[in-house]
């Protein structure tokens, strides 16, 4: 099971999250209190093991801001948050997710429309709020119509309920952000909590 941590903004957090196992480390580039900028993201990258993946976090951006993006931090993963078209997601210079909001435990049909890339199923929200606390409704979802594989679970998650969304989904990674959080600022006893739980290491 692989664990994202997003909305990294400070070096220290992104020690934390390194040195406590995460596989993801995101970065967010769309409009938010947890955006950075490609420079910034550059020099928190330098501390990130290769093994480790650099996603960068976008809503409809043009082709110019992500190839900027790919280059320069470098990314090895892009996650498309807003309506972006088929031709722009289906990459072949980097790994994609796509992110789909859940609303009334209905999984949008177009999922379908993006076969290359990791699908990641997140909490409604009327403009990009990554990072909200939110949950979608877990129970209404049909597990039948995801590709466990290249699922990501998003949206609320936290050391106290994760479990059940990974017994729930079995899903490839589950992505947090808000829930290794206090007060606004990533917490790295939460972020050592949340990665242990989903490696199994703690109960």
């Amino acid at each position: 099971m692989l664990v994202k941590i997003c909305g990294l903004k400070k070096a220290v957090d992104v020690q934390a999250a390194v040195e406590n196992g995460a596989d993801m480390i995101g970065f967010v580039f769309a409009k938010s209190k947890r955006n950075v900028s490609v420079e910034e993201a550059h020099q928190l990258a330098k501390n990130i093991p290769a093994a480790i993946k650099k996603v960068g976090v976008f809503v409809n951006p043009t082709e110019e801001e992500l190839t900027e993006a790919i280059q320069k931090v470098p990314l090895d993963i892009v996650q498309l948050h807003g309506q972006e078209s088929t031709e722009q997601a289906n990459r072949t210079d980097v790994e994609v997710i796509k992110a789909f909001q859940v609303k009334n435990g209905i999984v949008p049909n177009n999922i379908k429309d993006y076969p290359n890339a990791y699908i990641l199923l997140d909490a409604p929200a009327e403009e990009y709020e990554g990072g909200s606390g939110k949950t979608f409704d877990w129970e209404k979802i049909n597990c039948n119509l995801l590709t466990t594989e290249k699922l990501i679970i998003a949206g609320g998650l936290n050391a106290d309920n994760v479990t059940e969304a990974i017994t729930r989904f079995s899903p490839f990674a589950v992505d947090i952000s808000s829930g290794v959080e206090t007060a606004g600022e990533k917490d790295p006893t939460k972020i050592k909590k949340f990665i242990k739980i989903v490696k199994g290491d703690e109960q």
